[in-house]
């Protein structure tokens, strides 16, 4: 694209216009600038979605929305107390093992946020803790909600480098328990003082009760990796089997999920679909303009010549995404950034799976950083206590999640080793 194109992108989003809306307004002028009919506008953005795989993006959405609706998020809270409430800070702890059981459900850190954080916010805060402190945790807890499979995000990516969804899902286990192990462990030693006495430890009878509880909510991502896993059905089919499991735990099992619920439902779906897949379409367009105009082989010839070293351009990719994750939203960032970056990985000879890991995660941790982290306003909606009060309590959180983010930088098993202990890698 032009200079001019680059000043005005600048322009409008300094005006505040969406960045989906400034992409497509941006490309349009670029493509009247270049003599092309302007036809390729209205191509090119049906392009960006003319994909089966794609489907299964709404498809997710639509069944951990089925799933909030059925009401498994007390089921969920019930099931971790049984396990980990006798610990002191036990009901942070609590919090943070809810959130990585839902992970397996939602596949979203927003829908994470919101679900769990009308439950854990007036109930820590009555225990004693303070308010902005359960809102930063259920904020920073959320990050995992894409990190753990299902996960959108990891899907869009599979999408953007033609990569296996069941690697790129398989590669965030190991790291997303390494978020919810090192959210406990900062909530344990920085709590500990204002927590209340711990409650007495659960009997093997109780355990096995909280499990019968939380069996039912837990077998749906064991349904989905399984499935795809074993090659019965594609993702996108998955997506389709997991709702369908979401409408019959809802209608005929726990029998939750009226009429309204199930309008409510859809509709939350299709509007969160909505803006994804919008913007996806908007990336596609500026992505066939970059790699017209050869950018990204400019890009990499530039970075091979002056780097060179694969660690040293993960850690240009860390600062760069975490930047990039404070203004702009993840999906967005991923579907501009990735078919730039993605290329120059594989030339270095960074595993792609590994790669992915990086950017998701870097991107997801941009939710709860200012001013555009978007879990951060979630959990302020309900809390309700300013966004400077809850930065005060997160900053340890975050941090906590910005190690583990090194740690999956500097060793790459720690996202490779089970896609390939499977044969995915």
């Amino acid at each position: 694209m032009s200079g001019f194109s680059g000043l005005f992108l600048a322009g409008v989003l300094l005006i505040g216009l969406p960045i989906s809306f400034a992409i497509i307004l941006v490309c349009g002028v670029s493509i009247i600038e270049r003599g092309l009919p302007e036809m390729l506008l209205a191509q090119r953005l049906f392009t960006g979605l003319d994909s089966f795989p794609i489907m299964a993006v709404p498809l997710f959405i639509l069944a951990g929305e089925l799933m909030n609706e059925s009401g498994i998020t007390d089921r969920i809270i019930r099931m971790a107390d049984a396990f980990v409430g006798h610990i002191r800070t036990g009901l942070c702890q609590v919090g943070i093992l809810s959130s990585v059981i839902f992970a397996g459900i939602s596949g979203s850190a927003v829908a994470d946020a919101s679900a769990l954080g009308r439950v854990f916010i007036p109930a820590m805060e009555k225990e004693g803790y303070p308010r902005d402190f359960g809102a930063a945790l259920i904020a920073a807890a959320s990050v995992i909600g894409p990190i753990i499979p299902p996960s959108i995000p990891m899907i869009v990516f599979a999408l953007i480098i033609q990569e296996s969804v069941a690697a790129l899902f398989l590669s965030g286990v190991i790291p997303g328990l390494l978020l919810g192990l090192a959210l406990a462990l900062v909530t344990y030693f920085s709590m500990r003082r204002v927590s209340p006495a711990p409650k007495p430890r659960q009997n093997l009878r109780g355990l096995l009760a909280a499990l019968r509880i939380g069996i039912i909510p837990m077998l749906m991502p064991v349904i989905i990796l399984f499935t795809i896993l074993t090659g019965i059905v594609t993702p996108t089919e998955a997506a389709a089997v997991a709702v369908l499991y979401a409408l019959a735990v809802g209608t005929l099992v726990l029998r939750t999920i009226s009429f309204a619920a199930l309008v409510r439902a859809f509709a939350s779906s299709m509007l969160l679909s909505a803006v994804i897949l919008f913007i996806m379409a908007s990336a596609n367009l500026v992505n066939w303009l970059l790699t017209t105009d050869q950018i990204p082989q400019r890009f990499a010839a530039f970075v091979i010549g002056e780097i060179g070293d694969p660690l040293m351009f993960l850690l240009m990719v860390n600062i760069l995404l975490l930047i990039v994750g404070c203004l702009i939203e993840g999906l967005a960032a991923m579907v501009v950034l990735v078919p730039i970056l993605a290329p120059i990985a594989v030339q270095l000879g960074i595993d792609p799976v590994h790669f992915a890991l990086v950017v998701v995660l870097n991107l997801m941790i941009g939710l709860i950083t200012p001013p555009m982290g978007l879990c951060l306003f979630v959990v302020d909606g309900i809390a309700r206590v300013g966004l400077p009060a809850i930065l005060r309590r997160i900053w340890p959180l975050l941090l906590a999640e910005l190690a583990v983010l090194a740690l999956v930088t500097l060793i790459p098993q720690l996202s490779t080793f089970l896609p390939r202990f499977l044969g995915y890698g």
